[in-house]
């Protein structure tokens, strides 16, 4: 697995597949630019909206647990806008906007790889997922194809965005979805 952005529900569904549970990290990997690493794809009135957290400039061949989030702009508030203006009137938002708020409010991850496990860790509690609790989810009776989606009436059903969307838009249900 991959260290990502609000990782695409993909990820999590590949992650609950793979025995034993895998939560490993790529740190020692190099870093690749225009990966999800730093990038995820949100539902927004118009479509995809692609969201990017900014690094600095990293040197030639730099190890992914070294990459430094940029402070340069207002990518957090941003961000955060974007995804209360995406989801603020989905079923499930203001059931998990303080669970997410913290991460857009304060500048405490320097480093790219501790935003996103910590992100990861958070989005894994919401589902109810812990390695000793993996193996439940064998026996959930899984859904497939699409679930609701905001914006689906104007442009369809979009394909494994963030996991954010599944959770603003089935909340507890989302599990089932994976």
């Amino acid at each position: 697995m991959h260290t990502a952005y609000l990782a695409p529900v993909s990820h999590y569904r590949q992650m609950l597949r793979t025995r034993p549970l895998s939560f490993v990290c790529d740190a020692d990997d190099r870093w690749q630019k225009q990966t999800l690493r730093n990038r995820c794809y949100i539902d927004s009135p118009s479509g995809a909206l692609t969201l990017t957290i900014p690094v600095v400039h990293p040197v030639p061949g730099a190890l992914t647990r070294d990459i430094v989030i940029s402070e340069h702009g207002s990518w957090r508030h941003q961000h955060w806008n974007a995804l209360c203006s995406s989801y603020r009137q989905t079923p499930f938002f203001d059931y998990y906007e303080e669970d997410f708020r913290p991460f857009y409010d304060e500048g405490n991850y320097r480093f790219l790889t501790d935003f996103n496990a910590a992100l990861q860790d958070t989005v894994l509690s919401l589902l109810g997922i812990s390695p000793e609790s993996g193996a439940v989810l064998e026996n959930c009776a899984r859904r497939e194809g699409a679930y609701y989606q905001q914006f689906a009436s104007r442009h369809g059903f979009l394909d494994d965005l963030s996991i954010v969307d599944l959770l603003f838009n089935m909340g507890p249900e989302s599990v089932f979805y994976l």
